[in-house]
């Protein structure tokens, strides 16, 4: 099964998603599961993960829906607040829909740098683990370390990693990044997605070498065992089409031996997320 681990639907709309700002205009319209289908059918995957994109719970539960008819998305990872007293009453809820396989906070956008360690989104965090839901880790680099904090608290409970952590690949900082990164992969309950590089490089400049340092490093720390591709469409559209951004990971595996590019290339994303094949 080979599966896009990392995407986003969502119909437009400037209050609902004020992220996508004027530098962004490709952004500005509605993405379906009409649009990504055949994107997904050429670059021969069988099905995605769809991620969150709004912090309300009225998106995951449209993306549940989206979900019941759309075999090809096998698995959804939404929005609850974790922070609220009722977030593990919301969470079972939810849970009951059996293509709710993770949860994920917009965590790269809150000015506390610690945000993560907070008392009340640990409890949230806490009541994952019994449902079998995982958490995807969405932070810049800077925010790393308390990442760090933030897994090692939680053992037990499946991490994944969005974007390698989105080391600015652009300006530079490599050496910060990595030290930080490796600190991260030696928590055996984390992973990660080699996802959104694109936009964290120059959009309109990039070159596929330009990533490869950054791959190397992710494939040194992780190994193939815990790493899983993923497009970020439509976000990836920003810096470039689709069939063009999964080749910056796809070709780079392809020194790796059949077994391992299988892993990276969807084994993964089914079993850390539990997809069952619908």
């Amino acid at each position: 099964m080979r599966i896009d681990a990392h995407h986003h639907f969502w119909r437009y709309g400037a209050d609902t998603h004020p992220w996508i700002d004027a530098s962004m205009g490709a952004l500005r319209r509605d993405f379906l599961p009409a649009d990504l289908e055949p994107l997904l059918t050429a670059a021969g995957f069988d099905g995605c993960v769809a991620v969150q994109a709004q912090t309300n719970t009225r998106e995951t539960e449209w993306l549940l829906r989206l979900a019941d008819v759309n075999s090809f998305i096998r698995g959804v990872v939404g929005w609850v607040d974790l922070r609220s007293p009722g977030a593990a009453d919301e969470l079972r809820r939810l849970a009951a829909h059996p293509k709710l396989r993770g949860v994920r906070h917009i965590v790269q956008d809150e000015p506390d740098e610690r945000f993560l360690l907070r008392d009340d989104f640990g409890r949230g965090v806490a009541a994952l683990g019994p449902l079998g839901l995982a958490y995807d880790v969405l932070v810049y680099a800077r925010q790393l370390p308390a990442a760090i904090e933030f897994v090692r608290r939680f053992p037990r409970q499946s991490f994944v990693l969005d974007h390698l952590g989105k080391p600015d690949i652009r300006g530079g900082g490599f050496e910060t990044w990595r030290h930080e990164f490796e600190r991260l992969s030696a928590s055996s309950n984390v992973w990660c997605k080699l996802s959104g590089l694109v936009t964290e490089a120059g959009w309109q400049s990039w070159q596929a070498s330009d990533f490869h340092r950054y791959l190397d490093t992710a494939l040194a720390c992780f190994g193939a065992d815990r790493l899983m591709i993923g497009s970020d469409w439509p976000v990836c559209l920003l810096a470039g089409d689709y069939e063009r951004v999964i080749a910056v990971v796809a070709d780079y595996i392809a020194r790796l031996s059949s077994s391992e590019r299988d892993s990276i290339l969807g084994d993964n994303a089914r079993r850390f997320y539990g997809l069952a094949e619908f």
